[in-house]
């Protein structure tokens, strides 16, 4: 379990990650994407999770470049979209994204979402751009079990990561269990399920006794669940404050209460029946 902001931890690969970094989902590129990127990175960040789909790339690239920070020392995640998937298009894409980002590596890419028929031939190409060093670890987001079986049945690279959704009310366990067999680390999107968490009983008084907020406790029970979390945010004091969640822990019966939430409930698409 990670202990601070640029604890890392180690994929199925070698490479190390840090467990905790920015997402910036729906974040509108130009300033805004700019200056959360920066703002993270001057808070002890190392962490940033973008997408061809964000339309950010240019910001990711903008302020990590305006940050000071070098580039080997920030972790950055970018992922193939449905409409580019296929063995050439993925390398099209990926190519772009490197452009867009102003970088000549990613250290991990992910497919976004498993679209039936091509994400094997975007494997295919995922592991051309790893083997040929471009990227130092490939992974895959949005996969229920049997997506993974699929994939895995035919390739030469296990993913690293299956960044999904995650939160108190979809646990995820039977995904969880399967993928820490497998050596697959779980990510999470959206861990605060939109805020609509932030009013729940449990983690409201969770969030009193530890003298936190109801966002705090959720991300420090995800990073005490051992899962890989980027949480959002473009105000600088609210980056700040998602991580500051390594001065406490909560209990095995604290963490069990927060599990008990479940209801299997997306805010996103099941992966089953998504519109490619």
């Amino acid at each position: 379990m990670i202990t601070h902001l640029q604890d890392t931890v180690t994929l199925n690969n070698g490479v190390k990650m840090p467990g905790f970094g920015l997402g910036v989902y729906k974040v509108e590129d130009g300033d805004v994407t700019v200056e959360s990127v920066k703002a993270a990175l001057k808070n002890g960040y190392r962490s940033i999770d973008t997408a061809s789909f964000y339309d950010n790339e240019r910001g990711v690239g903008q302020g990590i470049k305006e940050s000071g920070v070098p580039r080997d020392e920030i972790f950055v995640t970018s992922k193939v979209w449905n409409d580019e998937q296929g063995y050439e298009n993925t390398l099209q894409a990926f190519e772009a994204s490197l452009e867009k980002l102003g970088t000549d590596y990613l250290d991990l890419y992910l497919i976004h979402w498993p679209v039936k028929g091509k994400y094997k031939e975007t494997w295919k190409a995922m592991e051309k751009l790893y083997e040929e060093g471009k990227v130092r670890a490939i992974g895959v987001s949005n996969f229920h079990i049997h997506h993974l079986q699929d994939l895995m049945a035919g390739s030469n690279v296990k993913p690293v990561i299956n960044q999904v959704e995650y939160h108190p009310h979809l646990t995820q366990e039977k995904l969880r269990a399967f993928c820490e067999q497998e050596n697959i680390l779980l990510e999470a999107w959206s861990p605060l399920k939109k805020g609509r968490l932030l009013d729940d009983p449990v983690i409201a008084g969770l969030a009193e006794k530890y003298g936190k907020t109801s966002a705090q406790i959720i991300l420090r029970w995800d990073v005490q669940n051992h899962v890989v979390t980027i949480p959002k945010s473009t105000h600088e004091h609210r980056i700040q404050e998602n991580a500051d969640i390594f001065d406490f822990a909560l209990t095995d019966d604290e963490m069990e209460q927060i599990s008990s939430l479940n209801k299997d409930e997306r805010t996103g698409t099941n992966p089953d029946s998504f519109d490619e």
